[in-house]
Protein backbone atom coordinates (compact mmCIF):
# COMPACT_ATOMS: atom_id res chain seq x y z
CA UNK A 1 0.00 0.00 0.00
CA UNK A 2 1.18 3.36 -0.61
CA UNK A 3 2.21 5.23 2.16
CA UNK A 4 0.38 8.22 2.17
CA UNK A 5 -2.42 6.42 2.20
CA UNK A 6 -1.71 3.59 4.96
CA UNK A 7 -3.05 3.75 8.40
CA UNK A 8 -1.21 1.51 10.89
CA UNK A 9 -3.82 -0.72 13.17
CA UNK A 10 -2.57 -0.60 16.61
CA UNK A 11 -1.10 -4.39 17.35
CA UNK A 12 -3.03 -6.54 19.94
CA UNK A 13 -2.80 -5.07 23.13
CA UNK A 14 -0.97 -1.75 22.31
CA UNK A 15 -3.30 1.12 22.32
CA UNK A 16 -2.56 4.07 19.51
CA UNK A 17 -2.57 6.72 22.21
CA UNK A 18 -0.73 4.91 24.76
CA UNK A 19 1.89 4.80 22.07
CA UNK A 20 1.92 8.28 20.63
CA UNK A 21 1.89 9.92 24.62
CA UNK A 22 4.86 7.20 24.89
CA UNK A 23 6.83 9.48 22.07
CA UNK A 24 6.54 12.71 23.34
CA UNK A 25 7.91 11.33 26.85
CA UNK A 26 11.31 12.42 27.76
CA UNK A 27 14.14 9.40 28.82
CA UNK A 28 18.00 8.67 29.47
CA UNK A 29 20.25 5.01 29.92
CA UNK A 30 23.53 4.25 30.94
CA UNK A 31 27.08 3.56 29.65
CA UNK A 32 29.25 0.77 29.56
CA UNK A 33 27.55 -1.84 31.99
CA UNK A 34 26.87 0.27 34.46
CA UNK A 35 23.73 2.78 35.95
CA UNK A 36 24.48 6.48 34.91
CA UNK A 37 24.05 8.73 38.05
CA UNK A 38 20.66 10.13 38.17
CA UNK A 39 18.66 6.52 38.31
CA UNK A 40 15.26 7.77 40.26
CA UNK A 41 14.03 4.64 41.60
CA UNK A 42 10.15 2.97 41.00
CA UNK A 43 8.58 1.45 43.81
CA UNK A 44 5.86 0.58 41.35
CA UNK A 45 8.42 -1.41 39.55
CA UNK A 46 7.44 -5.36 38.90
CA UNK A 47 11.64 -5.70 38.89
CA UNK A 48 14.19 -3.68 40.22
CA UNK A 49 16.73 -5.40 37.66
CA UNK A 50 18.09 -3.10 34.87
CA UNK A 51 16.95 -3.68 31.21
CA UNK A 52 19.64 -4.30 29.23
CA UNK A 53 20.66 -2.21 25.80
CA UNK A 54 23.59 -4.45 24.00
CA UNK A 55 24.65 -1.10 22.14
CA UNK A 56 26.79 -2.24 18.80
CA UNK A 57 29.20 0.38 18.06
CA UNK A 58 31.45 1.52 15.76
CA UNK A 59 34.89 2.28 17.83
CA UNK A 60 37.66 0.86 15.55
CA UNK A 61 37.46 0.40 11.84
CA UNK A 62 36.30 3.31 9.14
CA UNK A 63 33.39 4.04 11.50
CA UNK A 64 35.03 5.08 14.42
CA UNK A 65 34.49 8.81 14.15
CA UNK A 66 31.12 7.91 14.07
CA UNK A 67 31.20 5.49 16.92
CA UNK A 68 32.50 8.18 19.06
CA UNK A 69 29.66 10.79 19.04
CA UNK A 70 27.41 7.70 19.34
CA UNK A 71 28.52 6.75 22.32
CA UNK A 72 28.44 10.30 23.18
CA UNK A 73 24.77 10.65 22.08
CA UNK A 74 23.29 7.28 23.86
CA UNK A 75 24.90 8.09 26.94
CA UNK A 76 23.33 11.48 27.25
CA UNK A 77 20.11 10.20 25.89
CA UNK A 78 20.47 7.07 28.82
CA UNK A 79 21.39 9.77 31.01
CA UNK A 80 17.87 11.62 30.87
CA UNK A 81 15.61 8.55 30.65
CA UNK A 82 17.72 7.01 34.04
CA UNK A 83 16.55 10.86 35.29
CA UNK A 84 12.84 10.55 35.06
CA UNK A 85 13.01 7.07 36.05
CA UNK A 86 13.94 4.81 33.36
CA UNK A 87 11.39 2.38 31.38
CA UNK A 88 8.79 0.89 33.69
CA UNK A 89 10.50 1.66 36.68
CA UNK A 90 13.48 0.58 35.59
CA UNK A 91 16.99 1.78 34.91
CA UNK A 92 18.77 1.09 31.90
CA UNK A 93 22.13 -0.51 31.61
CA UNK A 94 23.73 0.05 28.74
CA UNK A 95 26.39 -2.48 27.71
CA UNK A 96 28.61 -1.68 24.56
CA UNK A 97 30.87 -3.93 22.14
CA UNK A 98 33.18 -2.69 19.48
CA UNK A 99 32.27 -4.64 15.94
CA UNK A 100 35.23 -2.66 14.32
CA UNK A 101 32.77 -1.77 11.68
CA UNK A 102 33.50 -5.13 10.54
CA UNK A 103 30.29 -7.30 9.02
CA UNK A 104 31.43 -10.35 10.21
CA UNK A 105 32.74 -9.16 14.09
CA UNK A 106 28.94 -7.69 13.81
CA UNK A 107 27.51 -10.60 13.96
CA UNK A 108 29.23 -12.11 16.57
CA UNK A 109 28.71 -8.85 18.64
CA UNK A 110 25.05 -10.03 18.29
CA UNK A 111 25.66 -13.19 19.47
CA UNK A 112 27.54 -12.64 22.40
CA UNK A 113 25.15 -9.82 23.03
CA UNK A 114 21.99 -12.44 22.95
CA UNK A 115 23.66 -15.30 24.85
CA UNK A 116 26.85 -14.07 27.05
CA UNK A 117 25.18 -10.67 28.59
CA UNK A 118 21.79 -11.25 28.12
CA UNK A 119 20.57 -8.34 26.71
CA UNK A 120 16.97 -7.35 25.98
CA UNK A 121 17.39 -5.79 22.63
CA UNK A 122 20.40 -4.96 20.16
CA UNK A 123 20.48 -1.01 19.59
CA UNK A 124 22.87 1.65 17.54
CA UNK A 125 24.56 -0.12 14.43
CA UNK A 126 25.34 2.78 11.55
CA UNK A 127 27.36 0.69 8.50
CA UNK A 128 25.04 -0.82 6.27
CA UNK A 129 27.70 -3.37 5.99
CA UNK A 130 27.66 -4.46 9.16
CA UNK A 131 23.55 -3.93 9.47
CA UNK A 132 23.20 -6.69 6.50
CA UNK A 133 25.99 -8.77 8.06
CA UNK A 134 24.38 -8.74 11.80
CA UNK A 135 20.90 -8.56 11.63
CA UNK A 136 20.06 -12.01 9.76
CA UNK A 137 21.50 -13.60 13.43
CA UNK A 138 19.69 -10.99 15.35
CA UNK A 139 16.22 -12.78 13.48
CA UNK A 140 17.39 -16.49 14.26
CA UNK A 141 18.08 -15.42 17.98
CA UNK A 142 14.52 -13.15 17.81
CA UNK A 143 16.45 -10.61 19.53
CA UNK A 144 15.16 -6.11 18.50
CA UNK A 145 17.94 -5.31 16.48
CA UNK A 146 17.31 -1.56 16.70
CA UNK A 147 19.52 -0.06 13.94
CA UNK A 148 20.80 3.51 13.41
CA UNK A 149 21.72 3.06 9.62
CA UNK A 150 20.27 5.17 6.60
CA UNK A 151 20.82 2.26 4.26
CA UNK A 152 17.40 0.81 2.36
CA UNK A 153 18.14 -2.66 3.51
CA UNK A 154 15.27 -2.27 6.24
CA UNK A 155 12.63 -1.12 4.22
CA UNK A 156 13.40 -3.16 1.28
CA UNK A 157 12.29 -6.29 2.91
CA UNK A 158 15.93 -7.57 2.66
CA UNK A 159 15.88 -8.26 6.44
CA UNK A 160 13.53 -9.74 8.82
CA UNK A 161 11.01 -8.77 11.33
CA UNK A 162 13.47 -8.44 14.21
CA UNK A 163 15.14 -5.58 12.71
CA UNK A 164 13.64 -2.02 12.83
CA UNK A 165 15.13 1.52 11.63
CA UNK A 166 12.73 3.78 13.46
CA UNK A 167 15.04 6.81 14.23
CA UNK A 168 16.75 7.89 11.36
CA UNK A 169 15.63 8.12 7.54
CA UNK A 170 17.15 5.69 4.61
CA UNK A 171 18.70 6.91 1.74
CA UNK A 172 16.20 6.17 -0.55
CA UNK A 173 13.82 8.70 1.13
CA UNK A 174 16.53 11.39 1.07
CA UNK A 175 17.56 11.07 -1.98
CA UNK A 176 13.79 11.16 -3.64
CA UNK A 177 13.06 14.38 -1.48
CA UNK A 178 16.15 16.02 -2.50
CA UNK A 179 16.37 15.24 -6.33
CA UNK A 180 13.78 17.85 -7.40
CA UNK A 181 15.80 20.56 -6.01
CA UNK A 182 18.96 19.55 -7.41
CA UNK A 183 17.19 19.41 -10.79
CA UNK A 184 15.32 22.84 -10.70
CA UNK A 185 18.63 24.69 -8.91
CA UNK A 186 22.10 22.70 -9.88
CA UNK A 187 21.49 20.98 -12.95
CA UNK A 188 20.60 17.53 -14.55
CA UNK A 189 23.05 15.99 -15.32
CA UNK A 190 25.27 14.45 -12.72
CA UNK A 191 28.16 12.94 -11.89
CA UNK A 192 28.43 10.68 -8.66
CA UNK A 193 31.16 9.72 -6.70
CA UNK A 194 30.18 7.09 -3.41
CA UNK A 195 31.57 4.14 -1.43
CA UNK A 196 31.67 1.11 -2.67
CA UNK A 197 29.05 -0.87 -0.76
CA UNK A 198 25.71 -1.11 -0.39
CA UNK A 199 25.20 2.44 1.75
CA UNK A 200 26.97 3.95 -1.78
CA UNK A 201 25.15 1.58 -3.67
CA UNK A 202 21.63 3.00 -2.30
CA UNK A 203 22.63 6.37 -3.28
CA UNK A 204 24.10 5.53 -7.13
CA UNK A 205 21.13 3.18 -7.44
CA UNK A 206 17.98 5.53 -6.23
CA UNK A 207 19.37 8.85 -7.14
CA UNK A 208 19.75 7.67 -10.66
CA UNK A 209 15.98 6.69 -10.45
CA UNK A 210 15.12 10.44 -8.43
CA UNK A 211 17.00 12.17 -11.20
CA UNK A 212 15.00 10.38 -14.07
CA UNK A 213 11.67 11.23 -12.27
CA UNK A 214 13.11 14.81 -12.76
CA UNK A 215 14.16 14.49 -16.38
CA UNK A 216 17.87 14.73 -15.50
CA UNK A 217 20.31 11.83 -15.69
CA UNK A 218 23.91 10.35 -13.94
CA UNK A 219 26.04 9.98 -16.66
CA UNK A 220 28.83 8.82 -15.06
CA UNK A 221 29.15 6.54 -11.45
CA UNK A 222 32.50 6.26 -9.70
CA UNK A 223 32.43 3.67 -7.02
CA UNK A 224 35.43 4.20 -4.40
CA UNK A 225 36.79 1.49 -1.97
CA UNK A 226 35.56 2.85 1.52
CA UNK A 227 38.63 1.98 2.66
CA UNK A 228 40.73 4.37 0.12
CA UNK A 229 43.17 7.15 1.36
CA UNK A 230 44.16 9.03 -1.88
CA UNK A 231 41.00 10.15 -4.80
CA UNK A 232 42.76 12.23 -6.89
CA UNK A 233 42.68 9.28 -9.52
CA UNK A 234 39.57 9.15 -9.75
CA UNK A 235 38.81 12.90 -10.84
CA UNK A 236 39.68 12.80 -14.46
CA UNK A 237 37.32 10.07 -14.77
CA UNK A 238 34.20 12.64 -14.37
CA UNK A 239 33.47 14.02 -17.83
CA UNK A 240 33.63 17.54 -19.05
CA UNK A 241 29.85 17.55 -19.13
CA UNK A 242 28.88 17.45 -15.94
CA UNK A 243 26.82 19.89 -14.51
CA UNK A 244 26.39 18.42 -10.89
CA UNK A 245 28.91 16.59 -8.92
CA UNK A 246 27.25 14.23 -6.69
CA UNK A 247 29.28 12.85 -4.06
CA UNK A 248 29.12 10.88 -0.98
CA UNK A 249 32.33 9.53 0.97
CA UNK A 250 32.77 7.83 4.31
CA UNK A 251 35.42 7.00 6.44
CA UNK A 252 38.83 8.65 7.96
CA UNK A 253 40.36 9.65 4.94
CA UNK A 254 37.43 11.82 4.19
CA UNK A 255 39.17 15.44 4.88
CA UNK A 256 41.53 14.12 1.63
CA UNK A 257 39.06 13.27 -0.51
CA UNK A 258 37.41 16.81 -0.21
CA UNK A 259 40.54 18.65 -0.45
CA UNK A 260 41.97 16.62 -3.47
CA UNK A 261 38.51 17.32 -4.97
CA UNK A 262 39.35 20.89 -4.42
CA UNK A 263 42.66 20.58 -5.59
CA UNK A 264 41.86 19.08 -8.56
CA UNK A 265 38.98 21.32 -9.96
CA UNK A 266 40.80 25.02 -9.07
CA UNK A 267 38.75 27.86 -9.70
CA UNK A 268 36.42 25.88 -12.23
CA UNK A 269 34.28 22.99 -11.20
CA UNK A 270 30.66 22.18 -11.67
CA UNK A 271 27.66 22.53 -9.08
CA UNK A 272 28.70 20.13 -6.53
CA UNK A 273 26.00 18.50 -4.29
CA UNK A 274 27.14 16.52 -1.30
CA UNK A 275 26.09 14.41 1.48
CA UNK A 276 27.30 15.56 4.89
CA UNK A 277 28.86 12.36 5.08
CA UNK A 278 31.76 13.45 2.98
CA UNK A 279 32.43 16.23 6.07
CA UNK A 280 31.00 14.60 8.92
CA UNK A 281 33.39 14.68 12.03
CA UNK A 282 35.40 17.62 9.79
CA UNK A 283 35.91 21.16 10.48
CA UNK A 284 34.84 23.41 7.61
CA UNK A 285 37.90 25.66 9.08
CA UNK A 286 40.62 23.08 8.05
CA UNK A 287 42.77 24.20 5.50
CA UNK A 288 42.16 23.35 1.85
CA UNK A 289 38.80 23.22 1.83
CA UNK A 290 38.23 27.03 0.79
CA UNK A 291 36.72 25.97 -2.46
CA UNK A 292 33.73 24.43 -0.75
CA UNK A 293 32.06 28.01 -0.61
CA UNK A 294 29.08 27.97 -2.77
CA UNK A 295 28.60 24.83 -2.36
CA UNK A 296 25.76 22.33 -1.40
CA UNK A 297 25.63 19.51 1.08
CA UNK A 298 22.44 17.72 2.45
CA UNK A 299 22.11 17.38 5.97
CA UNK A 300 19.80 15.11 8.00
CA UNK A 301 20.22 17.52 11.23
CA UNK A 302 21.93 20.93 10.40
CA UNK A 303 25.22 21.45 12.12
CA UNK A 304 25.02 25.13 12.36
CA UNK A 305 21.96 25.61 15.03
CA UNK A 306 20.90 28.83 12.74
CA UNK A 307 19.38 32.27 14.33
CA UNK A 308 15.83 30.20 15.34
CA UNK A 309 16.56 26.72 17.00
CA UNK A 310 14.01 25.33 18.72
CA UNK A 311 13.73 24.63 22.48
CA UNK A 312 14.07 21.05 21.81
CA UNK A 313 16.88 21.57 19.93
CA UNK A 314 18.64 23.37 22.09
CA UNK A 315 17.99 20.91 25.10
CA UNK A 316 19.39 18.54 22.99
CA UNK A 317 23.16 20.12 22.30
CA UNK A 318 23.10 20.60 25.89
CA UNK A 319 22.49 17.51 26.71
CA UNK A 320 25.06 16.02 24.30
CA UNK A 321 27.82 18.56 24.86
CA UNK A 322 27.75 20.55 21.21
CA UNK A 323 28.22 24.18 21.05
CA UNK A 324 25.90 25.83 17.84
CA UNK A 325 28.95 25.09 15.20
CA UNK A 326 28.33 21.45 15.76
CA UNK A 327 31.70 21.07 17.86
CA UNK A 328 32.23 19.80 21.50
CA UNK A 329 31.67 22.30 23.84
CA UNK A 330 34.63 20.96 25.50
CA UNK A 331 37.18 21.24 22.25
CA UNK A 332 35.82 23.39 19.06
CA UNK A 333 38.16 20.99 16.82
CA UNK A 334 36.22 18.15 17.87
CA UNK A 335 33.34 18.18 15.31
CA UNK A 336 30.44 15.99 15.72
CA UNK A 337 28.88 13.70 13.27
CA UNK A 338 25.73 15.63 13.59
CA UNK A 339 24.14 14.53 10.54
CA UNK A 340 23.54 10.74 12.34
CA UNK A 341 24.12 11.01 15.58
CA UNK A 342 20.35 12.06 16.53
CA UNK A 343 19.08 8.49 15.56
CA UNK A 344 20.64 7.44 18.91
CA UNK A 345 18.82 10.06 20.94
CA UNK A 346 15.50 9.57 18.69
CA UNK A 347 15.86 5.79 19.02
CA UNK A 348 16.53 5.44 22.47
CA UNK A 349 13.15 7.20 22.70
CA UNK A 350 11.12 5.13 20.69
CA UNK A 351 12.76 2.37 23.02
CA UNK A 352 11.35 3.60 25.40
CA UNK A 353 7.66 4.44 24.01
CA UNK A 354 7.92 0.95 23.02
CA UNK A 355 8.52 -1.00 25.91
CA UNK A 356 6.11 1.30 28.56
CA UNK A 357 3.79 0.55 25.63
CA UNK A 358 4.12 -3.16 25.88
CA UNK A 359 4.40 -3.48 28.90
CA UNK A 360 7.81 -5.02 29.00
CA UNK A 361 9.37 -6.90 31.53
CA UNK A 362 12.06 -9.07 29.88
CA UNK A 363 13.07 -11.11 26.88
CA UNK A 364 9.56 -12.92 27.37
CA UNK A 365 8.29 -10.08 25.59
CA UNK A 366 10.30 -9.08 23.07
CA UNK A 367 7.58 -10.02 20.30
CA UNK A 368 5.06 -7.60 22.28
CA UNK A 369 7.71 -4.57 21.86
CA UNK A 370 7.84 -5.36 18.18
CA UNK A 371 4.24 -5.52 17.97
CA UNK A 372 4.11 -2.14 20.11
CA UNK A 373 6.77 -0.05 17.58
CA UNK A 374 5.00 -1.46 14.63
CA UNK A 375 1.55 0.51 16.03
CA UNK A 376 3.62 3.57 15.90
CA UNK A 377 2.53 5.95 13.46
CA UNK A 378 2.90 9.84 14.14
CA UNK A 379 5.83 10.86 15.58
CA UNK A 380 5.74 14.77 17.12
CA UNK A 381 8.89 16.99 17.65
CA UNK A 382 9.88 17.03 20.78
CA UNK A 383 12.64 16.67 23.02
CA UNK A 384 12.66 12.83 22.23
CA UNK A 385 12.87 13.83 18.65
CA UNK A 386 14.48 16.98 18.07
CA UNK A 387 15.65 16.85 14.63
CA UNK A 388 11.72 17.05 13.74
CA UNK A 389 8.40 15.44 13.26
CA UNK A 390 8.59 11.77 12.07
CA UNK A 391 6.13 9.24 10.09
CA UNK A 392 6.92 5.72 11.27
CA UNK A 393 5.66 3.28 8.78
CA UNK A 394 5.22 -0.17 10.74
CA UNK A 395 5.14 -2.43 7.71
CA UNK A 396 8.11 -1.48 6.27
CA UNK A 397 10.31 -0.77 9.98
CA UNK A 398 10.79 2.74 8.30
CA UNK A 399 10.76 6.52 9.52
CA UNK A 400 10.10 9.31 7.28
CA UNK A 401 11.40 12.71 8.61
CA UNK A 402 12.36 16.29 6.77
CA UNK A 403 15.89 16.48 5.28
CA UNK A 404 17.58 20.02 5.05
CA UNK A 405 19.69 21.28 1.79
CA UNK A 406 22.61 23.58 3.18
CA UNK A 407 24.95 25.59 1.47
CA UNK A 408 28.31 26.60 2.37
CA UNK A 409 29.16 30.51 2.81
CA UNK A 410 32.00 31.67 5.35
CA UNK A 411 32.82 28.41 6.09
CA UNK A 412 29.39 27.73 7.16
CA UNK A 413 26.83 25.99 6.48
CA UNK A 414 23.31 28.03 5.49
CA UNK A 415 19.91 26.26 5.47
CA UNK A 416 18.39 26.88 1.74
CA UNK A 417 16.00 24.24 2.08
CA UNK A 418 13.96 21.76 4.07
CA UNK A 419 11.65 19.37 2.56
CA UNK A 420 8.71 18.36 3.49
CA UNK A 421 8.13 14.60 5.00
CA UNK A 422 5.80 13.83 2.20
CA UNK A 423 8.25 14.66 -0.23
CA UNK A 424 10.24 11.30 0.99
CA UNK A 425 7.85 9.14 0.78
CA UNK A 426 7.83 6.16 -1.69
CA UNK A 427 5.28 2.94 -1.99
CA UNK A 428 6.02 0.02 0.35
CA UNK A 429 7.91 -2.54 -0.63
CA UNK A 430 7.42 -5.11 2.30
CA UNK A 431 5.32 -6.05 5.17
CA UNK A 432 7.26 -7.14 7.96
CA UNK A 433 3.83 -7.47 9.94
CA UNK A 434 2.65 -10.35 7.93
CA UNK A 435 5.96 -12.78 9.13
CA UNK A 436 5.87 -14.83 12.24
CA UNK A 437 7.54 -13.47 15.45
Amino acid sequence: MDQKTRKTAPAKGVGRRKVITGLAAVGGAAMGSRLLPGYVPYIQAQSSEPIKIGFQVHRTGIGAAYGNWYDRTTTAAAKVINDAGGINGRPLEIITEDDGTDPKRGAEVVEKFATLHKADIVYGTLFSNVVIGSAPRAGELKIPYFVVSEGHHVASGGLNRYTLQPGITDVKSQVAAMAPWVAANLGKKVTMIFPDFAFGHDHRDFFTEAMAGQGGEVIETIAVPPTESAFFRYFPKIPRETEVLYHVMVGPAVLTFVKEMGEFYGDTRPEIFGFIDSLEAVDLNSPGLEFLDGTYFWEGHRRYAGDNPTAFELNYREKVGVDMNGASVDNARDVATYSHMFGCWETLHIIKAGMEAAGYQGPADRAKLIEAVEAMTDIPESEAHPQGAKVFNGKTHQTFGHQNITKVANRRLDLVHRTSIEDGLYPDEVDYTTQPL
